[in-house]
């Protein structure tokens, strides 16, 4: 048996099949766009192939459902346009006036950061005219100064401390010895104790 040759009657069934098959896809193609036409989603090749389940490769191949898309893309884009030229001129209109709107927030920024970087000059050589005035022996001395007054301080503190202490007996003391005279006291007061 030669496997070339194919009896003409299936030939024939598998072109028919085939047809069918391709008339089939072609009307769930025409009905997808459609739907997409109803539902006034966007028309696209990829929505058109999800919806009338054909790959795009068919969409493309195939003359009449190229041209079907094409045709309802057309219609989509034509019907667009005329709401698009007037959605651009809105957007035209507030663009320019964002734009005019930039421009002045520009030209005020442009000032303020002038009049910034004039206050930092004038700061920075003010804080140069105070680091002028004091030499390298004037800030040493200074430094001297502080670190000895800083061990004073801490002497001072311990001193404070250590006398404190030793108030603190006496203090006591003199609290018993009041109130020792004030019992004494009482008791002179009324004899009969």
């Amino acid at each position: 048996m030669n496997t070339a040759t194919v009896p003409e009657p299936r030939t024939a069934s598998a072109l028919a099949a085939r047809r069918r098959k391709t008339e089939a896809a072609l009307d769930r193609v025409h009905q997808a766009i459609a739907r997409l036409r109803r539902e006034k989603a966007q028309i696209s090749v990829a929505a058109v192939a999800r919806r009338a389940d054909v790959s795009r490769t068919f969409l493309y191949d195939n003359v009449e459902a190229r041209a079907a898309v094409a045709a309802a893309m057309t219609r989509v884009g034509e019907r667009r346009s005329g709401i698009l030229v007037e959605q651009d001129d809105e957007r035209e209109a507030t663009w320019r006036e964002r734009a005019l709107n930039a421009e002045d927030a520009l030209k005020a920024a442009h000032a303020e950061i002038l009049t910034q970087r004039n206050r930092i000059g004038e700061l920075l050589g003010q804080i140069r005219d105070l680091e002028a005035e004091w030499t390298e022996e004037a800030i040493q001395r200074i430094t001297t100064e502080n670190t000895t007054l800083k061990q004073r301080v801490r002497q001072l503190t311990a001193d404070n401390r250590r006398l404190d202490e030793r108030l603190k007996a006496p203090r006591s003391n003199l609290r018993f010895q009041d109130r020792r005279i004030a019992d004494l006291e009482a008791r002179l007061a009324d004899p009969l104790c």
